[in-house]
Parts: C-alpha cells; structure tokens; sequence
C-alpha cells in the first residue's frame, strides 16, 4: 500500500500557498455554542423541539453537507507546513474554543432549571450539550497533543467540561502507542459491535491512564495521589465546576449533568470506534509490532464534518505525525478510506448488522482478503475465521451483541 504519493494540489512554491479553509475553521469553534443558540431560541419562541437542533445538525444536516460538498484531498506543500504550524490564528482559535465549551455547560445548566420544560426540552438539551462535550474531547485531542504548557493546561480544562480528563494521559501514552493492535482498548475489532466495544474501551481506558500516570510518578519517587497526576487534575476542575453548577442552580441539574456527561462519552467511543475498526499492525520476528502507519486509521476527507472537529478525521496522517496541528494535517492517496464523515459513520455503527455490511468488505479489501491480518474480535475469532477462511462449518454465522 503507497502511503507516502501526496494528492493533487500538494506542489507549488510555498510562500504563495493560502489555506482556503483558513476563516472556515472558525465552525470548529463556534458551532459548540449549538446547543446555548438553540436555548436563546426555545426561550423566545416557547417551542422545546428546538432544544434538539444540535442532534438535527449533527446527523442529518452535516452529512447531507458532507454528500454536497464532496472530500477535499488538497495538501499544504510540505515547505509551508513550518509557516502554518507557527501561525498564531489557527492556534488562538483552538485556544478560544475552550471557554465556549464552558458556556454551553452553563446556559444548558441555567436552561433546565429555569425555563420549566418538560422532559423532552430537559433531554434535548442534556444530550445536545452532551454531544458538544463530546466535541470538547475533540477539542482537548488537539491542545493535548501540544508541547506548550499553555495548550497542555487548557487541553484539561476541556476535558473536565465532560468528567473525561484522564484522556490526555490515555491517549498520548496509551493509545499512541498500542494503536491497532488487540493491546489497545481504544482500537476496536473486526466483529466487534459498538455496544461490547464500549464496555471494553471506558473502564480499559481509565485503568490504563491510572497505570501509565502511577509508573510516571513512581519514576520520579512520588506516590499517585499527587497534585502532579495529571488525570487528577483535571478531574478536580470537573468536581469543582459541576458542585458549583449544582449550588448555583440546584439539585434539578443533576441528571442534566450526568446525561451530558455520558453522552459525551458515548461520542468519544463512536469516534474510537470508527477510527480503527479492524485495523492491525502486524508483528515482526522480534515479537514487537511493526511501527504505527498512515494505514492503521481510517482516513476521511469529508470538507464538512472535517470543518467542524479540527481536521481529526484525517486521522491517518496524526497518527503518523501526532503533535501536528489541525491545519497542516495531510490527505495521503490509497488509505483506508470511510464512505462518509464520523456523523454518518457513528449514525451506521449504531446498527452493527449495516456497520458490518458496509465495513468489513473494506476491511478484508486492505489486507487482501487475509483474514489473518485483521485484528478480530476474540469471542467470535473462530466463527469468523470459518467464514472467511474458506473452511467448512455447520456453523458460519456470526452475530454481534
């Protein structure tokens, strides 16, 4: 597989190179404020279904934009990449984006205990500032990834908007490193539904950051429970930011927390789930895996979805480069290639019999038909092997839970 031939558009002197998307990328930061707009709409017209555009959005419209607008595989020449990566605006943007997550949390937690809706406003607006805190791990995926403090600092106080601070521990020292491999609970298998995947990923994650922030600590002679464990901080921020929510506004904010909150995990594990459904880096005679490749994540080019999520669904190339930012990311020809942008992909994982039909001949596509080479699911690895493997069963189906 040829990973390394640029798409079109990647040539030509690179100080006459403009991002195109350069103003567009302000949809990264504003569309989080959906879910407050959607608020200041149902206040003024009485009309709660207005509660549930940020879901409308998300999946209807932005993948009909995704159809619309089509994929853009254009580069930035390498020679600009030094130039985009030094350009304050793309960094100050993801940095004002911080603060808006915030505010989302506090006008749906304001809204829910003031306006008197009913329980289809409360849960519209609980699930709509859950999915935006979903988009605030997103957010916190690309400061995380910094060698700034600055960046590093507000990366966790994105993530504690979602009770979620252990991820920059668990992705950037866990996850980086097992990626597509069965080691890496982040990384789900071929036969394997969203529903066992997310039993398997949340508790495999945060065991896995607290073991990585224990051996880090112990490496320095201090214990886990110190002020420098950095899962621990961000998790003091959430305490204190959610008991604070709580006595400004009461007790009525409770479930409207704590449904944001696990929506916002559900929507990291879709992310999770679609980004290396499969995938499998193989081992070499060493017994250590061959290293991480543009091909052990699923690339998509979709210019709407990409517009709104800083670029992660070319998620190929962070993998392959991860402290590189949004806009310098690349698009990188004969990758393994998802048919839609994560809001149509994470609408499909949700059906595992459609999931299955769509994927898994792409998936047996890449490794050419070798079901050898596939990172399979363990509890049905024998019924998948008779299926796929040619042999002879009485038995061949397979059914995902």
């Amino acid at each position: 597989m040829n990973t390394t031939t640029m798409a079109d558009g990647a040539a030509g002197p690179s100080e006459n190179y403009r991002d195109k998307k350069r103003y567009f990328w302000l949809l990264s930061s504003l569309w989080v404020l959906f879910p407050a707009l959607s608020v200041g709409v149902t206040y003024l017209t009485g009309i709660e279904i207005f509660t549930w555009s940020t879901f409308a959005l998300w999946y209807l419209v932005i993948p009909v934009l995704d159809m619309a607008f089509g994929q853009d595989t254009s580069n930035p020449p390498e020679a600009a990449i030094h130039r985009l990566e030094n350009d304050n605006y793309y960094r100050y943007l993801a940095y004002a984006t911080v603060p808006l997550h915030y505010v989302t949390l506090i006008v749906g937690a304001w809204a829910v205990a003031s306006l008197g809706m009913s329980w289809v406003g409360y849960l519209g607006i609980a699930l709509s500032v859950g999915l935006i805190n979903g988009i605030a791990i997103n957010t916190g995926h690309e400061l995380g990834h910094k060698k700034s403090r600055v960046a590093k600092t507000l990366a966790k106080l994105s993530l504690a908007t979602t009770a979620y601070g252990h991820f920059m521990v668990e992705h950037n020292k866990g996850h980086h490193k097992d990626v597509a491999t069965p080691e890496d609970p982040a990384s789900s298998r071929f036969g394997e539904s969203i529903y066992r995947f997310v039993l398997r990923e949340i508790p495999g994650a945060l065991k896995r950051s607290w073991q990585n922030e224990k051996e880090r600590l112990a490496r320095q002679g201090k214990g886990p429970w110190s002020t420098e464990n950095e899962m621990l901080q961000p998790m003091a921020v959430t305490i204190a930011l959610y008991g604070g929510l709580i006595l400004a506004f009461g007790p009525v904010v409770i479930p409207f927390l704590l449904i944001a909150m696990a929506y916002g995990y559900w929507f990291l594990t879709m992310a999770n789930y679609v980004e290396h459904y499969g995938l499998l880096r193989q081992k070499q005679e060493d017994g250590r895996y061959e290293r991480c490749r543009p091909e052990h994540s699923w690339n998509t080019n979709h210019t709407m979805s990409n517009l709104v999520l800083f670029h992660l669904q070319r998620h190929s190339d962070h993998h392959a480069h991860p402290t590189r930012s949004y806009q310098s990311l690349r698009h990188f020809e004969d990758l393994p290639t998802l048919p839609s942008g994560y809001p149509g992909m994470f609408t499909l994982a949700m059906f595992p019999p459609l999931w299955r039909a769509v994927m898994d001949p792409r998936v047996l596509d890449l490794y050419d038909q070798d079901i050898h080479r596939v990172n399979l699911d363990p509890k049905y690895r024998d019924a998948i092997l008779r299926r796929y493997a040619g042999a002879k069963s009485g038995n061949s189906n397979i059914t995902t839970a």
